[in-house]
């Protein structure tokens, strides 16, 4: 029996291993250009007490910045995208939301200036595991500290305070982009003028990480892993293809792919095989096939994990607080303070300040809610109450699974009950899952619209 599936990886696995003599090369090793790069030359301490000692984020932009830089819009990215949602002169490809984007659409550009970034942790120009460490000049790999969804978010107001933007028209997104526009909302609630939420969720729950635990073993069982140092070797391309294929399964919905594939073979005549058989399987062997060597795999890995620590809940937010403020005093005291002469209170204070104030009991309760889904969803509000006074939009697809359509009713409901008079929320009942975000455009494109235009 033949088994040119097999076939395939094996003959991937030469020609990558003749890239060290001028073959083919991993795409996201050689990015494509036309973003701007913004740089932080200042240590960055994260979440989870990791420091980056600088970074970067690429990012791109559309649209004109008016006078008092008020009509902008940050558009935050799922997983793997980069900063390139819309064509433009630097860069004519279609970019991933291109029918969203430009004069008149969904966001407007004649009204509005855009802003699209790269986050921490990816591979298309910004700061992550590829990146060089300024210590040794090697790519950082594994070595690459642990980031959240919330320092993808700081290191945005970052850049957009080196921008002088000091308060966004809106914070948009869709998956982990959706994640990310509830979370700056929190964390920056006066600088965020609206908030759209599509496809996405105020924590993860057990499924969605599960599936992500899975695509992460798989890549790591790949041996090319070599525990994340495989920058100067053949990469891991056969677990981040079927990594792929795993995530693409939550993607898409079963009804789309019932009316598309049904049971059809690619070769109805001939004897089945034990590679890709049915459409279904060519299908995914087809996207798993273009994405292995798209990405960067430790991104994968890190981005994917920072998606699965994602709660919004009040307990979870205050025990990020207390190990924030713990890693603060950690580096102003390697270093000494380097409290802006002007500031009011010391970084070093106000670290002590919050330390003080959050009891090590508010962490024993966090762990008793975990047996309690009334006080877990409680908690949740009390988490979100904080954004009782932005416009918030909600979208959730019916037939999404990666992201069920409960979660962004959870997301509204607990932004109702806490006082939020100002929410839209929009099920719509499309048949392309969780992808439907980026394939429905009349309709997910109407709501972005009405939301962000909506005058109150």
């Amino acid at each position: 029996m033949a088994f040119p599936c097999v076939d395939q990886l094996e003959q991937r696995t030469q020609k990558l291993l003749q890239s060290f003599d001028g073959g083919p090369e991993p795409s996201y090793s050689n990015p494509i250009s036309g973003y701007s790069l913004y740089q932080h030359n200042e240590p960055f301490l994260l979440d989870h007490g990791g420091i980056l000692p600088k970074f970067e984020i690429a990012y791109e932009s559309w649209g004109e910045l008016n006078a008092d830089k008020s009509n902008v819009i940050l558009l935050h990215t799922g997983l793997s995208a980069s900063s390139h949602a819309k064509s433009h002169p630097a860069n004519t490809a279609p970019g991933w939301w291109e029918k969203f984007i430009g004069p008149g659409l969904a966001i407007d550009t004649n009204r509005f200036h855009v802003i699209c970034t790269n986050v921490i942790g990816g591979c298309y120009g910004s700061t992550g595991p590829s990146s060089i460490d300024p210590k040794d000049n090697k790519p950082y790999a594994t070595r690459f500290p642990i980031i959240t969804i919330f320092d993808m978010v700081r290191a945005q107001f970052e850049m957009l305070s080196s921008m002088g933007i000091q308060k966004l028209h809106a914070s948009v997104g869709a998956s982990m982009g959706g994640m990310q526009s509830l979370a700056a909302a929190l964390l920056f609630k006066e600088r965020v003028g609206k908030v759209i939420s599509i496809s996405a969720a105020a924590r993860s729950h057990p499924y969605s990480i599960a599936l992500r635990f899975t695509q992460r073993q798989v890549l790591m069982a790949d041996p090319n892993w070599n525990k994340g140092f495989y920058y100067d070797k053949v990469p891991p391309h056969s677990g981040m293809k079927l990594a792929r294929e795993i995530a693409t399964i939550s993607y898409r919905s079963g009804p789309e792919w019932e009316q598309r594939f049904g049971r059809k073979r690619a070769q109805p005549t001939t004897t089945p095989s034990l590679c890709a058989d049915f459409l279904i399987e060519t299908y995914l062997d087809h996207q798993g096939e273009r994405f292995c060597l798209q990405y960067d795999p430790n991104s994968l890995l890190y981005v994917s994990k920072a998606m699965d620590m994602f709660d919004l809940s009040a307990s979870t937010s205050a025990e990020t607080a207390i190990r924030r403020a713990r890693n603060t005093l950690r580096l102003q005291e390697g270093k000494g303070s380097s409290a802006p002469e002007n500031a009011a209170t010391p970084p070093e204070e106000q670290a002590k300040a919050c330390v003080t104030s959050t009891p090590a009991a508010e962490l024993k309760a966090k762990e008793e809610l975990q047996d309690d889904p009334k006080a877990q969803l409680n908690d949740l509000k009390q988490g979100l109450s904080t954004v009782k006074d932005i416009p918030t939009l909600v979208l959730g697809i019916q037939s999404d699974i990666l992201f069920p359509v409960w979660q962004q009713k959870e997301v509204a409901d607990c932004l109702r009950e806490t006082g939020n008079k100002s929410v839209t929320y929009y099920e719509l009942d499309s048949m392309y899952g969780h992808d439907a975000f980026l394939l429905e455009v009349v309709n997910v494109g109407s709501a972005v619209k009405g939301h962000l235009e909506l005058k109150r």
